[in-house]
């Protein structure tokens, strides 16, 4: 009986019994959420004061976050159609409004491509300015102002 209970016990860890037995941190603690959870909140914590002020202007934009962009060689060093650029790697993307491949209708969104954005900040604090900048920077793009226009005041 007692080999029976401690093969059961085996079969709830990994396969040599030395596997956690559980979470190693409790879900309710900020070490519990993986880079991609963090860097989606930093990202809302960017767009609140953005988003408070020009609300009416970007009720029909959504903000999205790839991991990393779809490179295409032939991309030039600049800004073209949307594209934020740091040399030849895009940081984000408006993509307009328009019809997708099945006729239906979509939004207008901006995507931010985290692992380039990350790449670029030396600490925490770099990079949520830099999530900011980006995003200051294609709302202007997105509303045809100038970007000193949407952070300023």
């Amino acid at each position: 009986m007692a080999r029976g209970s401690r093969q059961r016990q085996r079969f709830r860890r990994d396969r040599h019994g030395r596997g956690l037995r559980g979470p190693l941190f409790p879900s309710t603690v900020p070490a519990a959420s993986s880079r991609a959870e963090k860097f989606d909140a930093l990202v809302l914590d960017a767009l609140e004061p953005i988003e408070a002020r020009w609300r009416h202007d970007l009720t029909e934009l959504d903000v999205a976050v790839d991991e990393v962009p779809e490179v295409r060689m032939e991309i030039p060093s600049t800004q073209v159609d949307g594209v934020l650029l740091d040399g030849r790697v895009p940081l984000s993307r408006l993509v307009p409004a328009g019809v997708d491949r099945d006729g239906l209708p979509t939004r207008a969104r901006i995507v931010l491509y985290r692992r380039p954005l990350e790449a670029r900040a030396k600490d925490p604090t770099e990079l949520s300015e830099l999530v900011h900048d980006v995003l200051v920077e294609q709302v202007a793009n997105y509303l045809g102002v100038e970007p000193d226009i949407i952070d300023g005041g």
